[in-house]
């Protein structure tokens, strides 16, 4: 049953109107055009669908849209600064941490909460916040490049 539910999404309060058991993801691409937001594996395992809620990386495809009621999402489309790259998407262009892309919006996301809370990780610390993202293209020592380069740049702000 459909019903009003109310969030900020990248620093704008918003209301949908939507069945609140219905998946965050489906929500943000298909409802709402934020298509920056990959959908995987459909189960929350390979990290693609990942989103900030209140600063915790989330797999928004195991995510009830119910759940994010009066708590705050951002997506990779909300990282830029006033039309800017965010240092981390920075790192990521730089150090050519991707290749076919589709899991970089989770990977940057997941990287950007592990900043948010540990300013200057080391590559361990960084490959365990990473671990539950998947990158099928094997661009993973370039991953930890750039999150490690971000980091010294100010990766969290």
């Amino acid at each position: 049953m459909a019903k009003t539910i109310s969030f900020t999404l990248n620093g704008r309060k918003l209301s949908v109107e939507a069945d609140g058991t219905r998946m965050l993801a489906y929500v943000l691409r298909s409802d709402l055009g934020l298509t920056g937001t990959k959908i995987g594996c459909g189960e929350g395992l390979c990290g693609a669908c990942t989103v900030l809620v209140d600063g915790e990386a989330v797999r928004s495809c195991s995510t009830p849209l119910a759940s994010v009621a009066g708590r705050t999402v951002l997506t990779i489309e909300g990282l830029e600064l006033s039309g800017a790259l965010h240092p981390m998407q920075e790192a990521f262009l730089l150090h050519n941490a991707f290749q076919c892309g589709f899991c970089t919006p989770g990977m940057i996301l997941s990287a950007y909460a592990l900043l948010k809370k540990t300013p200057k990780p080391d590559q361990r610390q960084v490959a365990e916040a990473l671990d539950g993202n998947l990158c099928r293209c094997g661009a993973h020592v370039r991953i930890l490049a750039a999150v490690e380069a971000a980091a010294t740049k100010g990766g969290a702000r």
